[in-house]
Formats: structure tokens, C-alpha cells, sequence
């Protein structure tokens, strides 16, 4: 996410975030990315979390299954690997004194091996002008032969590190946003050399409380990004997050992020992406759990949402889409342990943020829809919750609104018609049929074998459906898929369906065609 958008300082839905954000990592679940960015990534464990359509035994069957799994297991690797290129620069603030037109990014010349000696010893220096060498220093770090050139001199890291955990809070932002630039480098040798700056990072939040003012705010803005993007490292699962969790981070993070609209939300929202990161890892998902991390976002969503019909804080969808995804992912995860949540209240909050965001903001639809998704996979509680609601018009209405989103609602509406024939019949009085109808026509092949599967459930838990197809020109529609490929063995089971007499035993002989949606 994602769907919620990648990362880069919190700007604009168009630069993706990650949910509007940076560019966004792994799991991240899809979202905006980062403002400055433009990949919406998803969550990658959502799929994991789609399991329905009983179908019945059969050589043909299983290979079908196997096929499915296959096609999941794809997309799953994919969004990962999507998810992963998520970084993100906090550079707005600055590029209009540095030259930028229009939120235009100037890339700064290389400097030469004794102009960057020069700045580095500008900055080793107890003079006044040792805040303007930082600045420059900061502003030339941009350039890729310029960084590499400044970890090669010797101390270069260790300046940086002493100036960011001096008690000067101006040097501590400038020395802040020097690592940041050395932290977003796609260069190994550079990212090798920032590897120590980790255990600075993990020492200083640790033992600062929530409570910060300005300037201090900021810095921990800073810092919250460049650890959001050491946690991104592929050494961050082995390395970095076990200093996390053996740190009291962990406890401070989530109760930073949920005071986000009381503290600021700048630093809440480095360090909700710091989270989901460290979810996407799987590797401290428990540890987390254990820290109550679910009921705790559950409630800062609920919040959130609860701010949006009054005068919505500016950046709230920055926020929003972090904890989206941490809550998608956490529900996607296996822990052997129980960790449901059931209150109706979140379906709520997630519609309210829908009709909120969905004109200005519309990555945030990808990352409601994917924690929709992981809560009707397996629970009844919320499919029983939406229907009862009166939501499921409001989910219709959002099938043709982008690719990814008619993916989505049509999975959660499989994930409600799975759960058998009571809620296909409540499916069925809704106006979905006359919906599915032009779907079937879309030129996705995805999108359409979707319609197929859900048409298939709803067929076969509750055989009224089928009739009333038939009757809105559901016949033809199907027909035209008979000669695509991939589509064409459930297009024929569903047509073999529909021919057969209402309500008649020969009902059964449907089943090893059925085996097809399997």
C-alpha cells in the first residue's frame, strides 16, 4: 500500500508515501507513497489472508488450487518486493531557499575530495560558522560521488554522530538531516558505513519520553525518518530490529503514534511507518502483540477517524495510512495466538475515512480495503457487522473506481458470500448483480475471474441468484469469456450452472465443474 500510497516527506497523495507518504516498504501494505513519491504499495501478507471457495475433490480440482496458490504467492512476492524500494526525502522545508522551483528538486554538483575535507573540517570546528559548513554539507550530500567521497574520510560518521547527540538542538537537526541523506544512499559502501549510527538512534529515542517541544519536535521528525529507512535495510530483520525490541523503542514508538494528534504528527508519522516496518519484517509481530499494538492502533484509528467530520488536522491521511497498514498486517499474521479484533465501531471509522478521502486522497481507498479484506477473510463477526450496517452500498460503489479497488471489493464480497447461504441471500437482496454485470465486461482478466468466483459462491449457496442472473442478460455476459484462456473453464462451469432447473437435484452434478473455483 498502498492502494495507500511510497514515502517521502509527508506532502501530497500523489507522491505515495508507501499509504501518501515515503516510498513505501515491505509489507506496507499499499498506501500512499511518502509525499515525493508515487508508488502505491499494498500490503504484502494481505493476500495471504483470502481463503474461501470449498470446491471438491479431483486431479483437476487440485491443480487449480495449486495454480491459485501459485498467482497469490506471486503477488505477494511482488508487493514485497514493490514495498521495499520505499524511501523517502524530507526535503520540502528546504528546496525553495536552495533554489527549487514549483517543489523542483536540483541536484547539487560533485564535490571535489578537498572541497569535501574542507566542509568536513568546517564542521569538526568549535567556530560560528560551524552551522553553516553543516548546512552546506547537508545540501552537497545529495549528490551520490560526494557522499561516497565523505564516508571515505576518516571520522566523517563519527562527526556526525557527535554533533547529533550534543545538546545544540539546531546542530542536531542539520546533523539529523546529513544521515538522513546518507540513509536514503542506494550506494552498499555508504549504507555500510550509517550502520553504526543504529545504536545512537536506538539510545537517544529510548531515552527521551513523548513529551517533546520545539525544536525538539523536529528532531525527532528526523530521526523517526532515518530509522524508518534503517529499518529498511535488508541486514534490518537480523541486525537492527533485535536492538529494537531488547530497547524500551518499542513501547515508546506506539505510544508516540497514538498521541499523534496531541503530540504532533510529523514525529507520528516516522514512527508509524517505523512500525509497519518492523511488522513487515515478521520477525517481532508477537513481541508487539504482546505490547497490546492492536487494540492500541485500533483506538487511535477509531480517533482518527472520529476527527474528520470536525476540521481534520492538515496531513491526517499522512498518519492514517501507516496505521492501516500496520493494523492489515497485524491481522494477517500467523501468531498461533488469538488476536481477532470485534468491534463494529472500526467498519465505522474505516467508511468515514473512505468518504472523507476518496476525492483528494484516493490511495487511502487501497489501504481501507486491504484492512476490510484481513477482517471479513476469516470472521464472521465482521461480515455479519457490515451487512447489518447497512455498508455494503457504500462498498459497491467503490467497484469502479480503480483496478486495484475492484480487486478488493470483490474479494471481500467472496470473503461475505463464502461464509454461506444466509449471507448470499443478503448479498443477493443488495443491487450486486446489476453491478457485476459490467464488470464482467471490464477488459481485466483478473477483475472479471474475480466476478467469476464470487458468482460462483453466490450460485452455490444460494440458487435464486443464478435465476436472477440469467434474467438481467447474465447468459451472454458469461459467453464472451468462453474463449479467453484463463477465464474460460470457470466461464463454462458457471453456464452449466445456470442451465440447470431451479432448485433440482441435478443441482449435484455441477460439482466436479464447480472444482473449477477451487
Amino acid at each position: 500500500m498502498p492502494a495507500a500510497p511510497p514515502r517521502a516527506r509527508p506532502s501530497s497523495a500523489s507522491s505515495p508515501r508507501p499509504c501518501p507518504l515515503r516510498v513505501l516498504p515491505t509489507p506496507r501494505p499499499r498506501g500512499p507513497p511518502r509525499p515525493g513519491l508515487s508508488l502505491l504499495l499494498l500490503p504484502a501478507a494481505m493476500w495471504g489472508r483470502r481463503r474461501y471457495g470449498a470446491g471438491l475433490g479431483g486431479r483437476g480440482a487440485e491443480e487449480l488450487r495449486a495454480r491459485r496458490r501459485e498467482r497469490e504467492a506471486a503477488l505477494r512476492k511482488a508487493r514485497r518486493q514493490e514495498q521495499l524500494v520505499s524511501k523517502r526525502l524530507l526535503r520540502e522545508d528546504t528546496t525553495a531557499e536552495e533554489g527549487g522551483q514549483d517543489g523542483a528538486e536540483i541536484m547539487p554538483d560533485p564535490l571535489s575530495e578537498d572541497e569535501v575535507l574542507e566542509l568536513l573540517r568546517g564542521v569538526q570546528s568549535g567556530s560560528e560558522d560551524r552551522k553553516r559548513s553543516l548546512s552546506c554539507l547537508r545540501w552537497a550530500l545529495r549528490n551520490k560521488e560526494t557522499q561516497q567521497k565523505f564516508v571515505r574520510l576518516e571520522g566523517s560518521i563519527r562527526t556526525l554522530i557527535g554533533l547529533f547527540t550534543s545538546s545544540l538542538a539546531d546542530m542536531q537537526m542539520e546533523a539529523a538531516r546529513c544521515l538522513h541523506e546518507l540513509s536514503h544512499s542506494s550506494d552498499p559502501a555508504v549504507a555500510e558505513a550509517c550502520l553504526p549510527v543504529t545504536s545512537y538512534l536506538l539510545t537517544y529515542l529510548s531515552g527521551h519520553s513523548i513529551e517533546f517541544t520545539s525544536p525538539h519536535e523536529a528532531v525527532l521528525e528526523g530521526l523517526g525518518y532515518v530509522l524508518s529507512q534503517l529499518l529498511q535495510a535488508k541486514e534490518a530483520p537480523t541486525e537492527i530490529i533485535p536492538l529494537v525490541l531488547d530497547s524500551v523503542l518499542p513501547q515508546h514508538m506506539l505510544r508516540l503514534v497514538c498521541s499523534g494528534l496531541k503530540a504532533g504528527i510529523g514525529a507520528a508519522v516516522e514512527f508509524a511507518w517505523c512500525l509497519h516496518y518492523i511488522i513487515c519484517s515478521h520477525t517481532a509481530n508477537t513481541a508487539l502483540l504482546s505490547l497490546g499494538a492492536l487494540p492500541a492502533l485500533t483506538s487511535l484509528l477509531l480517533d482518527l477517524a472520529s476527527e474528520i467530520p470536525e476540521d481534520a488536522p492538515e496531513g491526517l491521511e499522512l498518519l492514517i495510512c501507516p496505521v492501516l497498514r500496520c493494523l492489515s498486517n497485524l491481522l494477517a499474521e500467523e501468531t498461533g495466538c488469538e488476536v481477532q479484533i470485534q468491534d463494529e465501531r472500526l467498519l465505522i471509522a474505516l467508511f468515514l475515512i473512505l468518504q472523507c478521502f476518496l476525492q483528494q486522497h484516493p490511495f487511502i481507498v487501497q489501504e481501507c480495503l486491504w484492512l476490510l479484506n484481513n477482517l471479513t477473510a476469516d470472521e464472521h463477526f465482521f461480515c455479519s457487522a457490515l451487512l447489518s450496517l447497512d455498508l455494503l452500498p457504500a462498498l459497491l460503489q467503490l467497484l469502479p473506481c480503480s483496478q486495484m479497488a475492484s480487486m478488493l471489493v470483490l474479494t471481500i464480497l467472496c470473503n461475505i458470500a463464502e461464509k454461506g447461504p444466509a449471507y448470499c441471500q443478503q448479498l443477493h437482496q443488495q443491487p450486486a448483480l446489476p453491478l457485476l454485470l459490467p464488470t464482467l465486461a471490464l477488459p481485466d482478466p483478473k477483475v472479471v475471474g474475480q466476478c467469476l468466483e464470487l458468482l460462483h459462491l453466490l450460485f452455490l449457496h444460494w440458487p435464486e441468484a443464478a435465476a436472477d442472473f440469467v434474467r438481467q442478460g447474465g447468459h451472454q455476459a458469461l459467453e464472451q469469456h468462453q474463449s479467453t484462456p484463463e477465464l474460460q473453464e470457470r466461464a463454462r462451469a458457471l453456464l452449466d450452472i445456470i442451465g440447470q432447473p431451479l432448485g433440482a437435484s441435478a443441482f449435484s452434478p455441477c460439482h466436479a465443474m464447480l472444482s473449477a473455483f477451487s
